[in-house]
């Protein structure tokens, strides 16, 4: 597995990462038109991708980081074929020798279904594992998301 870092995404890319949302995240966060995405993508401030390639030049993850509310964000979602086997850590790291801090929301219940029918599992133990804090009293509560924002500072104890 390989992490490229660019600051634009192809076509291609931006097909393979609009795939990888809508598979691994809720359903309700599901874009029903790459168009969405696309948009989504294009209302981000000072982007970063990060891309990872597995050994036949799949993306199998995707992480972004940008500028919101004078704060680093980033999102991350990775194909669950590789997940549990250290390559989001592998994209926390490479993110981090970027940034400073970062935050972002990490939904925290599991039981809600994919759009493929699958639960998702919540990722908040992982970012724990990765030294980020969770600022609980920092919540969405839709109809769409529940969610904690976590966020990750370096060299903080």
């Amino acid at each position: 597995m390989k992490i490229l870092v660019q600051e634009s995404l192809s076509a291609k890319q931006i097909e393979a990462a609009f795939r990888l949302w809508n598979n691994e995240y809720p359903e309700k966060l599901k874009f029903d038109k790459i168009e969405g995405f696309n948009d989504y993508l294009n209302n981000l401030d000072a982007k970063k991708h990060f891309l990872l390639i597995d050994a036949q030049d799949v993306i199998v993850g995707w992480s972004a980081t940008f500028l919101r509310d004078n704060e680093r964000w980033f999102a991350i979602i990775l194909n669950s074929d590789v997940q549990g086997k250290s390559y989001g850590t592998s994209i926390l790291n490479e993110i981090k020798k970027h940034e400073n801090r970062l935050a972002g929301w990490a939904i925290d219940r599991d039981g809600v279904l994919r759009a493929d029918g699958h639960m998702y599992k919540s990722p908040l133990q992982f970012y724990i594992k990765n030294g980020f804090n969770v600022q609980a009293d920092n919540r969405i509560e839709s109809e769409r998301i529940s969610a904690v924002k976590i966020t990750w500072q370096l060299n903080a104890h």
